[in-house]
């Protein structure tokens, strides 16, 4: 375990995703921060945060699939940021995931394997012989 490279994961546990860039950093030698954000839930700052360290706009954030975002009307590309935010602190579902926080970025890490990217090191069994 690598203490000395923290590691946060914004997770959602129902997704394959999800599941697969978590699987990958813990194959990597971490023990991630795991926060299931449906649980959790969002606060402006953070999202506002991240959302400058990816250099994404909340619409690229946004999760249509599985999620009320046409029935919140969020899907029309007339719809404001600051109605975007506000929806998805309100429904946090609607921000894609996984989202990965490491020493050398943050990224959503889809596909999953976006997730090796952000590592100090790859899981064992991908490491060169």
């Amino acid at each position: 375990m690598n203490d000395a490279f923290p590691i946060t994961i914004y997770h959602n546990p129902d997704c394959g995703t999800s599941r697969t860039a978590l699987a990958l950093i813990e194959a990597a030698g971490h023990a991630p921060t795991i926060i299931d954000y449906r649980q959790a839930g969002w606060t402006r700052p953070l999202l506002d945060q991240l959302c400058a360290a990816m250099g994404l706009g909340p619409r690229a954030l946004l999760r249509e699939n599985g999620t009320p975002a046409a029935s919140l009307g969020l899907i029309d590309p007339a719809t404001h940021d600051e109605a975007l935010l506000a929806a998805m602190l309100a429904h946090p579902i609607l921000v894609n995931r996984p989202i990965v926080v490491t020493p050398k970025g943050t990224r959503l890490c889809r596909p999953a394997d976006v997730v090796l990217t952000l590592l100090d090191s790859p899981p064992a069994d991908m490491a060169a012989p």
